[in-house]
């Protein structure tokens, strides 16, 4: 069956990417297909025509949505008004799920098939919310195999598509090479650490101070000791730069270089981080890791009756183990943190024998996600099962349940 008219919104630039992606996929298997609701930059130059413009919709932060919560009810009514007018075979929402899971349960009810891509981390906090995703939606297309589970034995349809950044990482990269490149010193001249404490200016606030502490008593037991720290904007850069400026014992220690966050991990033997999405970057980079993170008390009270997961980074939530040490507020101490990454450091093979995991784990999730997402959504147009959720392919079955 072809899919003739599809309509998606997505919410901020990492969902117009995603929606290019699909877009592509989808004009590759259906070449007259039109794309209508809103998008960004790539989404509009592979032919979306957007209703309002993608900054609509970005909006973070509780004051910040109360704010602008009249305006985005207005959108939603004009959106819903103009899909329906529109009448395409399916509306996906793509991630920005307190926007999106509202306009798709609108969409659904009043009789189209609707889906939403990057599932929200319902598994983890608030799963009451189910029930309303699966209202909301004909399927959930998730990136991750645990959240293909947990939408699976709540009966919700799904289709595990596999992750983006999978794909665009290799399965092969090259540590030697990536440090010729940003100019670091090479393999055989000492160790490499790569330093990430966050993209955020309440990150670099919370972990910035521990983290440079924890890496100048690395520094003074390891002399061949070098670090990397990319910076991931002007702003924060700014900010490491006035923490390194307190501590002169990390003159010539520390590089500090302007974003090239996964160069940095690839060029790497270990990498300290913020948990976040980084850390999933560093398991496809596949390097041994450490994460810690810290929050403003109150928030760390109220996350720990909020949340109901064992684990916060992603490698351990994938594995469904701990494979990758997390050290939590208290927790993460400067000198926690230089103790666990000594020992990472000193523990060449325990290193190696969790890159290999890393890679194991990379090939199941590289599946060429947008062309995945685009089988599921032809899939769901037509009535036909979701291929990605009936028949997992060879080595994926024991992911999806959740197993090694």
């Amino acid at each position: 069956m072809t899919v003739r008219r599809v309509y998606l919104v997505a919410g901020e630039l990492s969902g117009d990417i995603l929606g290019a992606g699909l877009m592509r996929a989808l004009k590759t298997r259906h070449p007259g297909v039109e794309f209508r609701g809103i998008g960004g930059p790539q989404m509009i130059e592979e032919g979306i025509e957007t209703r309002y413009p993608l900054e609509t919709l970005s909006v973070m932060g509780l004051v910040e949505v109360l704010k602008h919560l009249p305006g985005l009810v207005m959108v939603r009514r004009a959106l819903k008004r103009d899909a329906l007018a529109w009448r395409p075979d399916i509306m996906v929402g793509i991630d920005a799920p307190d926007f999106n899971l509202g306009l798709e349960r609108q969409l659904r009810e009043a009789g189209l098939t609707t889906a939403h891509y990057v599932s929200p981390s319902v598994w983890a906090w608030r799963q009451g919310r189910v029930k309303g995703i699966a209202r909301s939606v004909d399927a959930m297309l998730t990136f991750l195999p645990f959240e293909a589970a947990f939408y699976a034995r709540h009966r919700v349809p799904v289709a595990f598509v596999g992750h983006p950044l999978a794909d665009e990482l290799p399965l092969v990269n090259d540590r030697q090479g990536e440090r010729k490149t940003l100019g670091l010193p090479e393999p055989e001249q000492g160790p490499l650490l790569a330093v990430l404490p966050g993209s955020r200016a309440n990150e670099i606030r919370f972990l910035g101070a521990t983290f440079l502490e924890a890496v100048e008593r690395l520094c003074r037991e390891r002399p061949t000791l070098s670090v990397v720290m990319p910076a991931a904007t002007p702003a924060r850069r700014g900010e490491l730069e006035a923490l390194l400026a307190t501590r002169p014992a990390l003159d010539g220690r520390v590089t500090l270089i302007d974003g090239r966050s996964r160069e940095a991990m690839v060029a790497a033997d270990a990498v300290l981080l913020a948990s976040g999405t980084a850390a999933l970057e560093a398991m496809l980079c596949h390097r041994a890791m450490l994460v810690a993170y810290k929050m403003a008390p109150a928030t760390h009270w109220l996350a720990k009756r909020l949340v109901n997961t064992e684990w916060i980074s992603l490698p351990n939530l994938i594995a469904r183990e701990t494979l990758v040490p997390e050290l939590i507020q208290d927790a993460a101490s400067p000198e926690a943190i230089a103790e666990r990454l000594g020992a990472l450091l000193d523990d060449e093979a325990g290193r190696q024998a969790l890159e290999a995991r890393f890679v194991e784990m990379h090939a199941a999730l590289q599946r060429d996600a947008s062309r995945r997402a685009s089988e599921a959504i032809e899939a769901l147009v037509a009535g036909r099962a979701l291929p990605a959720s009936v028949a997992p392919e060879a080595g994926e079955a024991a992911l999806l349940e959740g197993e090694r």
